[in-house]
């Protein structure tokens, strides 16, 4: 089966019920027992279990669930990486997360930082309270993106088993999933938040869900405000890139003024004439009688016109108005403008806007310069004697950016069972300006705690976004023994 989430245009607090706002409008699919209502937004998945058909209120007894994702969404269990959600036995308000091993087989069930709440309740579809359990899964969780599947629209593949012994209710969705994902449900994910119009700017609305309003037009990078749903700070752009209509204004475009067709004009730098701007892109839109998304190409027309997309259809990515690979494009700064046309290819009056972008094809250049015992700079693989308590290792390290775009940078060593330590690092505030990162840097003096394989790791985050969150980073590794 196939369902779709709704964008939350708010956070959802789990203690509200399924009869409250938050709620309404939210994605529905029947399961065993009732329905599974979905909503997200940019960073979480909310979920809520609603077991109409389970009145009685013996959860954590007789009452648990099982919720699998296909994490890289292959259709096979992948050991390691796809996951399951239950209760913990006797503890019905306490949420695990547990990774397939084998078809049935698991790792143990482990605290998760998913936010969950068990109720018995009422809710729109039940008028007399029965069981309800709600989720907010963080997206990272998921292995998902809403800005990570190109044109294709976000999704997530899973299964659920829901169990009630007062009224007996045994049953799993699709039948024996944890056995074989080649079935399991997809959920797509919403795309369209309700992002405000004031945010946008006349034409060009956002790119992604990063509103014009929010770019600086000197320097191309975007802030976005505290609390807003894409936390970015002075960042440039890359990746796959969605240029979205102001909705109001475009449908007004579209119905009042007949606009077909547009041209999409385009500069490096910001003086010289601006010359049509070519690529091509694809959008899924939803197709009613198979209830899944189906595949549209738009690409430009002899003359370079591109013809927009169907308002009265529901696409992956609303408000489209083009998209474009950066990697088509020089580091630096870019200009756009949009130009809009009637279905005769007459042009139509717009407000002027220029879309001023800097463009990031690159990742920070991460290196380990030195990883030093004393005066001695070991090499890979070398094994290495501690001498005394306090005795230790110095790294010296890049993690560096020529276009001054590094998030941040962590040096850390990991050893044994995933045991790790942070050696050194630091974060972009505004007040660094353009940042750089650092080269040539040392590390405080590091104590190993125990004898063994240790991996010494530099990894650096570029500030550049997609429109949906940063998407660039470097990492290097250097592997040595120590020995305590």
């Amino acid at each position: 089966m196939i369902t779709t989430s709704k964008w939350a245009d708010v956070p959802i607090n789990l203690t509200e019920g399924l009869s409250d706002p938050v709620w309404a409008g939210a994605g529905k699919m029947v399961i065993p027992g009732g329905f599974l209502f979905t909503k997200n937004d940019a960073l979480f998945l909310y979920a809520a279990l609603d077991i109409v058909g389970d009145t009685g209120n013996d959860s954590g007894a007789g009452d648990y669930f099982w919720f699998t994702f296909d994490r890289n969404r292959d259709g096979n269990i992948t050991p390691n990486v796809d996951s399951n959600y239950g209760i913990y036995p006797q503890m019905p308000n306490k949420i695990g997360r547990q990774f397939y091993l084998a078809p049935g087989t698991w790792t143990g069930l482990t605290p998760d930082q998913t936010v969950f709440k068990t109720a018995f309740e009422t809710s729109p579809d039940g008028i007399v309270p029965h069981r309800v359990w709600k989720f907010k899964f963080k997206l990272t969780d998921l292995n998902v993106a809403l800005g990570g599947f190109f044109w294709w629209p976000p999704f997530t593949r899973f299964g659920l088993k829901i169990h009630s012994t007062t009224p007996a209710l045994d049953a799993d969705t699709p039948a024996n999933f944890w056995t074989n994902f080649a079935a399991l449900h997809t959920l797509y994910f919403s795309r369209r938040p309700a992002i405000s119009p004031a945010l946008m700017g006349p034409v060009i609305g956002c790119v992604g869900l990063i509103p014009t309003t929010k770019i600086n037009s000197v320097s191309g990078k975007a802030t976005t405000d505290a609390g807003y749903m894409v936390q970015v700070q002075n960042a440039a752009f890359g990746g796959l890139l969605n240029i979205i209509g102001n909705q109001p204004n475009l449908r007004s475009l579209i119905t009042a003024s007949g606009a077909t067709f547009i041209k999409v004009k385009h500069r490096v730098g910001t003086v010289g004439a601006m010359t049509d701007f070519i690529t091509a892109w694809y959008n899924y839109k939803w197709n009613i009688p198979a209830n899944d998304y189906v595949l549209e190409s738009f690409s430009a027309d002899a003359g370079n016109f591109y013809k927009l997309q169907d308002i009265t259809v529901d696409y992956s990515i609303h408000d489209l108005l083009f998209q474009f690979d950066s990697g088509q494009l020089s580091q630096g700064i870019h200009q756009f403008q949009v130009e809009f046309y009637n279905a005769s290819k007459n042009p139509i009056v717009v407000p002027a806007q220029i879309l001023t972008l800097n463009i990031d094809n690159t990742v920070p250049i991460v290196k380990i310069n030195a990883v030093k015992h004393g005066a001695t700079a070991l090499n890979a693989c070398d094994i290495v004697q501690m001498t005394g308590p306090a005795d230790g290792l110095v790294v010296n390290f890049d993690a560096n950016d020529p276009e001054n775009n590094v998030l941040n940078y962590t040096v850390y060593a990991v050893w044994g069972d995933g045991a790790s330590a942070t050696l050194a690092s630091d974060s972009y505030t505004l007040a660094k300006g353009d940042w750089g990162g650092v080269q040539n840097q040392n590390t405080p003096l590091w104590v190993p705690v125990r004898t063994c394989a240790h991996s010494i790791n530099v990894l650096s985050y570029s500030r550049t976004t997609n429109g949906y969150g940063y998407i660039r980073y470097n990492s290097v590794s250097r592997y040595i023994t120590i020995m305590k």
